[in-house]
C-alpha cells in the first residue's frame, strides 16, 4: 500500500514540473505571459505585446516651431491614446537631433513597441537606428525624410513629396508672371539639413535655372519660425528695395515676412507689388490666403496620425507596408479659396 501511494505522489509531481517548464500550452493569465513579453527578440515585439495591454508607441518630435507642427504634434496623439487600444511616450526634441537620439534610447530601453520619428535633419541616424533595428523595434519615419547607408534601418516612411510641393509652387509663378521678363525673388528657407527646406529649395533652384530672367536676390534661413522669418526679411528689404515675390518654405516664415513688409510700407499679395508664396496651408495661412495677403499656399498635410496608426495595423496583421508613401496634397490660390474650403478642414 505504501508503494502504490509513493508511485502516486510521484506522478503528481511530475506532471507538475512538466507543466511549470511550458509542456503544456500556458494559458491566457498575466503570470504566463509576462516572461515572453519581457524576454522576446522578435523582429516584431509588438505582436507579443499586444496581447498583454496596450502597443507601446515611442514618438520624437521636432519640435513646436510652427502650427504646421503643433497640428502634427495633436494628430499624433489623438490617433495614439488609451482610448486607441495605445501608450504613446511623447518626446519634443526642441530642434535639436542629439536629443532626438537621446529619445530614441530611452524608447529601446522602454521596450516600446513602436518608434515614430520625425527627424530634424536627414543625416545622422545610421548608429541608432541600428540599435532599434538590433532591438527588434520597427521604425517608422515621418514628415522629413532619413538618409541612411542601409534602408532596412527603418521600416517605412510617410509624409509629403516636397519637392513636388515647390515644383507646384514654380508652375503658379511662371503662369502668373508669365510676361514678366525679369523677377526678383527672396527665398526664405526653412530649417537648413530638412527634408522639407531641401525639397522645397530644389523646385525653386531649378524653376529659376531654366526662367532666365529670375534672380535670387536674397536666400536665407528663416528657421520655419515667425520670429526669425520677419527678422531675416526686415533685413533683406533694407538691402533689396526691389522685390517681386517672397517665396517662403512655410507659412509662420510668410507671416513674419508679412509683418516685415508692412512695417515697410510694402505692397504686397494680391493686388500688390510683391506676391507672396506659401507652404503648408494651415488654417491661419489660407486665412490670410482667403484675406489676400498670400497670393498661393502649397498644402503640406499634417495629419499624419491616423496614417500611422495604420501601418501599424498593418505590421500587427503580419503584413509589409509600402517603404514610402506619399500623402495627395493640394494648392490654393488667393482667386479661386473660399471660406467653405478652409472651414471643411480638419487643420
Amino acid at each position: 500500500m505504501k508503494k502504490i501511494v509513493l508511485t502516486a505522489l510521484l506522478a503528481v509531481a511530475m506532471v507538475f514540473a512538466f507543466a511549470a517548464c511550458g509542456g503544456q500550452p500556458a494559458d491566457d493569465g498575466d503570470d504566463a505571459a509576462a516572461p515572453a513579453a519581457e524576454g522576446s527578440e522578435s523582429e516584431s515585439p509588438a505582436t507579443d505585446a499586444s496581447a498583454d495591454g496596450p502597443l507601446v508607441v515611442g514618438f520624437s518630435q521636432v519640435g513646436a516651431e510652427s502650427d504646421w507642427r503643433t497640428a502634427n504634434t495633436q494628430s499624433m496623439k489623438d490617433t495614439f491614446s488609451e482610448a486607441n487600444g495605445y501608450k504613446l511616450i511623447f518626446d519634443d526634441a526642441q530642434q535639436k537631433q542629439e536629443n532626438q537620439i537621446t529619445a530614441i534610447r530611452n524608447f529601446i530601453q522602454q521596450e516600446v513597441n513602436y518608434i515614430v520619428l520625425a527627424p530634424v535633419t536627414e543625416t545622422g541616424w545610421d548608429t541608432v537606428l541600428q540599435e532599434a533595428k538590433d532591438a527588434g523595434i520597427p521604425v517608422i519615419i515621418v514628415d522629413r525624410m532619413i538618409d541612411v547607408s542601409d534602408d532596412t534601418l527603418f521600416t517605412c516612411w510617410v509624409g509629403s513629396d516636397f519637392r513636388a510641393e515647390g515644383d507646384k509652387a514654380v508652375a503658379w509663378m511662371e503662369e502668373k508672371f508669365a510676361d514678366t521678363p525679369n523677377l526678383n525673388i527672396v527665398h526664405l528657407q526653412g530649417t537648413i539639413g530638412s527634408s522639407a527646406q531641401i525639397g522645397r529649395t530644389e523646385g525653386l533652384e531649378v524653376g529659376a535655372e531654366k526662367n532666365a530672367g529670375w534672380k535670387l536676390v536674397a536666400q536665407q534661413t528663416g528657421e520655419f519660425t515667425q520670429a526669425k522669418g520677419q527678422e531675416v526679411m526686415e533685413s533683406i528689404l533694407k538691402q533689396n528695395p526691389d522685390i517681386n515675390v517672397v517665396y517662403a518654405e512655410n507659412d509662420n516664415m510668410a507671416f513674419g515676412a508679412i509683418d516685415a513688409m508692412t512695417a515697410a510700407g510694402k505692397t504686397f499679395g494680391v493686388g500688390g507689388d510683391i506676391a507672396v508664396i506659401s507652404f503648408d496651408a494651415t488654417h491661419a495661412g489660407l486665412e490670410d490666403t482667403l484675406a489676400g495677403k498670400i497670393d498661393y499656399n502649397v498644402e503640406c498635410n499634417p495629419l499624419h496620425g491616423p496614417r500611422v496608426a495604420a501601418i501599424i495595423e498593418q505590421m500587427q496583421n503580419g503584413e509589409t507596408p509600402e517603404k514610402l508613401a506619399y500623402v495627395d496634397e493640394v494648392a490654393f490660390d488667393a482667386t479661386t479659396i473660399t471660406q467653405e474650403e478652409i472651414d471643411a478642414r480638419a487643420y
